[in-house]
């Protein structure tokens, strides 16, 4: 199985701003742990600091009682002048600074170019020789032979373990001796500090299992309190989630008198009277629905006698004289405006109740809205409009309720004649692998930004004082907006003052899908329109 870091990352990101006490407790622990970081790497540098001055201090101090002793030994015996004498002295000096220092090194070395009677050889401890050169630097030699008598100079050094394969840290002292009749020599002392490391060594890994003992301890502590706040949270999150799923009986547990049991108190008092609020208002919702129904069917049955009489007197209006005949002509013109009004608040009471119901079949949508076209066509030639079709190719087919989607493409192009100022409509019809768009686009006199806030209201009209051939009602759009809600679609819309308006209606191609995108720009691309204005 191949590994998906892109995908564990985005899982772990998902879930890091998805837990409110997995992100408390990381960051708690982060922050401790850059803290005790700090700190720890604050006291160990101290103790380090400290114990290396002690011990250098103490080297220092040895170094020179050594030194004083080795002197006191060479002018005792000043009075000696043979080579035996010379190395029995050096002997005795060496045995005075091996008792007077915890040295692990000494070396006694001739300084060169001298011109003495008497020559006492270089004498050095076993391994000496091979790191010499790591033990007694360049910098060291030349300020030891510079210096004055029983002057200590000292390095930091690295020292050779006694049994091979390592080395510990040290401190090389060294200091300038005067022996009589034989000259100046250098006394160098190697101190070990692998005790005040071992010590150091102790402290750190205290430190940092203190540290991380610590950092562990505030996790803890912190998760305690986290699970302490969160988890209410946590439960007041789910039960507003199962409020807003219409769970309306849904309440927080109280227990205490802390900050906490306040909020679920408040809370509670909350729910309870948005619930009542809720079905306050749906029971008014039920009644205005019922009242809605009941009235339109009521009138139905008057409606129907009126309208006989009407389609008579309409019948014989030639006969009438002419005020007769034109209030025969109102009476057809506002009883079948009367029919379609009762219509439309019919349909708008279904949806209203949830009683809508889609009848879909595999529908090519271009065939649908060539038919709309050709319904609307005296229309559109009695207001010199005309309707041009622009459909570029794709998946035109779609599972749809043909008679509520003709019914909303017959509403768009209705207002968009009524509002064309005769101008050129164009009718865009474009699809992907998983929706449809149509788009009906005029360029007409167009809508500010508060009318669109407000072009699906019910009974609402841009400007109700101008004339309209289609008679609306004024729900047109709002049913349109329901019809397309009703296949899991949307209705946008875009308009400019002066530049027209275009109303795009999206559904997908098969239904119960969740739309994506959609296949037209609002308004249509730049592209589609060269074409339509190449076509002209």
């Amino acid at each position: 199985m191949r590994f998906d870091a892109r995908a564990w990352i985005d899982r772990f990101l998902r879930f890091w701003r998805g837990s409110l006490q997995l992100r408390t407790i990381v960051i708690t622990v982060a922050l401790s742990a850059i803290a005790v970081t700090i700190i720890g790497v604050y006291i160990s540098t101290s103790v380090r600091t400290n114990l290396f001055d002690s011990r250098q201090q103490q080297v220092v101090a040895e170094s020179s009682r050594a030194t004083e002793r080795a002197q006191e030994v060479f002018y005792t015996s000043a009075e000696l002048s043979t080579d035996q004498d010379l190395e029995a002295v050096q002997k005795a000096a060496t045995d005075a600074i091996a008792r007077s220092s915890t040295a692990s090194f000494i070396a006694m070395l001739r300084v060169p170019g001298q011109d003495s009677p008497s020559i006492m050889e270089s004498q050095a401890s076993e391994g000496f020789e091979a790191a010499e050169g790591t033990l007694v630097s360049s910098q060291l030699r030349s300020s030891v032979i510079d210096g004055d008598l029983n002057e200590v100079h000292w390095q930091s050094v690295a020292v050779p373990q006694t049994g091979g394969g390592g080395e510990d840290p040290g401190i090389t002292t060294g200091s300038l001796l005067d022996v009589p009749t034989a000259g100046d020599y250098q006394l160098y002392l190697v101190y070990s500090l692998a005790d005040v490391q071992q010590t150091l060594g102790f402290v750190q890994q205290t430190l940092i299992f203190g540290g991380i003992a610590l950092v562990a301890l505030i996790g803890a502590v912190a998760y305690l309190i986290v699970r302490l706040v969160v988890g209410p949270v946590r439960v007041a999150a789910e039960t507003s989630e199962k409020l807003a799923a219409g769970h309306l009986e849904e309440r927080l547990p109280e227990r205490g008198d802390d900050e906490l049991a306040t909020l679920a108190r408040s809370f509670n008092r909350m729910a309870d009277s948005l619930q009542r609020q809720i079905k306050q208002l749906a029971d008014l919702s039920r009644v205005q629905q019922r009242f809605v129904s009941d009235v339109s069917h009521e009138l139905r049955t008057p409606l129907t006698t009126i309208r006989l009489a009407g389609d008579v007197l309409f019948d014989q209006r030639e006969t009438f004289p002419p005020a007769t005949a034109r209030t025969a002509e109102l009476l057809h013109a506002q009883t079948e405006r009367f029919e379609l009004l009762l219509a439309d608040l019919l349909e708008m009471s279904r949806y209203d109740a949830g009683a809508v119901t889609l009848e879909t079949e595999p529908t090519n949508i271009v065939h649908l809205v060539e038919d709309a076209i050709e319904a609307l066509a005296p229309l559109a030639a009695e207001k010199d409009t005309e309707v041009r079709l622009v459909a570029p190719g794709g998946y035109f087919e779609a599972d749809v309720d043909s008679r509520r989607i003709r019914r909303i493409l017959l509403n768009l192009l209705g207002n968009a004649i009524d509002h064309g100022e005769g101008r050129p409509i164009v009718v865009y019809v474009d699809s992907d692998a998983d929706a449809v768009a149509i788009a009906v686009r005029d360029y007409g006199v167009g809508m500010s930004s508060v009318d669109m806030a407000r072009v699906f209201d019910r009974f609402w009209r841009a400007d109700p004082s101008r004339q309209r051939s289609t008679g609306g009602t004024g729900l047109g759009l709002a049913i349109s907006l329901e019809d397309a809600a009703v296949h899991g679609g949307e209705l946008a819309v875009w308009s400019e003052p002066g530049q027209g308006s275009c109303f795009r209606l999206t559904i997908p191609r098969v239904r119960g899908e969740r739309l994506a995108g959609s296949p037209l720009d609002l308004p249509p691309d730049a592209v589609l329109e060269l074409r339509v204005e190449e076509g002209s």
